[in-house]
């Protein structure tokens, strides 16, 4: 028994394209051919191309069916490793479910940061556009925690959200100091952010740099002077704030 390519290629549920690349790339062995230059594909030829196809199936590429296909050993080495691949792409995708299942339970739209869905009413478009940017600063860790922050220290946010443009010393001040308050408690739940993030490499830096570009565009000149003074006090004793001298 005998089969043209395209015959071949049906037997097998795969394209005579596909049968063509598998030749280019000694994946699967030319056969003889017929006087008229016909190729004549057999049993063999079949069997291996039914091979080939389970492998891919199992996703395997071209390149690892040809170096394993005829070596056990190889071939449960990239077994192995197709496998702590997928299970690495199943964790991905049970994630990506996750984080979709809480965009639907919260009905939040694509500004609202992955993780941040059940405090989205909390947060203003500043503090959203301030997350996206945080994310790509911070690991998940610092992401859990910074949501964590911002669930647990809402009140602090009412004066500062609220604080306008023009206003004066003292109402800088006052939001300042409560500010320092809230600051000296995160602090002490979590020692990291008690000073800036400090970069390991390029994406970091710039990262960083852009948070820091990004406060000007986001928030007041009122609201940022808050957020230095805050800052500023939150890393003294604590002395001073009631009487804001």
């Amino acid at each position: 028994m005998a089969w043209s390519t395209r015959r071949l290629a049906e037997l097998a549920g795969t394209t005579v394209k596909a049968i063509r690349h598998y030749h280019a790339t000694d994946v699967l062995e030319e056969p003889a051919r017929t006087a008229n230059g016909y190729k004549q594909y057999r049993t063999a030829h079949l069997v291996r191309l039914l091979q080939i196809r389970q492998l891919r199936d199992l996703g395997m590429s071209t390149a690892e069916i040809r170096s394993t296909i005829d070596s056990d050993d190889l071939f449960f080495d990239t077994v192995r490793s197709l496998d702590a691949r997928l299970s690495a792409s199943i964790e991905r995708q049970q994630k990506i479910r996750a984080d979709l299942a809480e965009l639907l339970a919260h009905r939040t739209g694509p500004d609202v940061p992955v993780g941040f869905e059940s405090i989205a009413d909390s947060l203003t478009e500043s503090d959203r556009a301030v997350i996206a940017i945080s994310a790509l600063l911070y690991d998940e860790r610092g992401m859990r925690d910074l949501r964590e922050i911002a669930e647990h220290h809402q009140d602090a946010d009412i004066g500062f959200n609220e604080l306008p443009a023009d206003a004066g010393a003292e109402a800088i001040r006052a939001v300042a100091i409560r500010l320092a308050m809230v600051l000296r408690g995160i602090h002490e739940d979590y020692p990291g952010t008690r000073t800036p993030p400090r970069p390991t490499n390029v994406r970091e830096r710039e990262a960083l740099h852009a948070l820091y570009q990004s406060l000007p565009d986001l928030y007041n000149p009122a609201q940022i002077e808050a957020l230095g003074q805050a800052f500023r006090l939150s890393q003294e004793d604590g002395s001073s704030d009631e009487t804001g001298s």
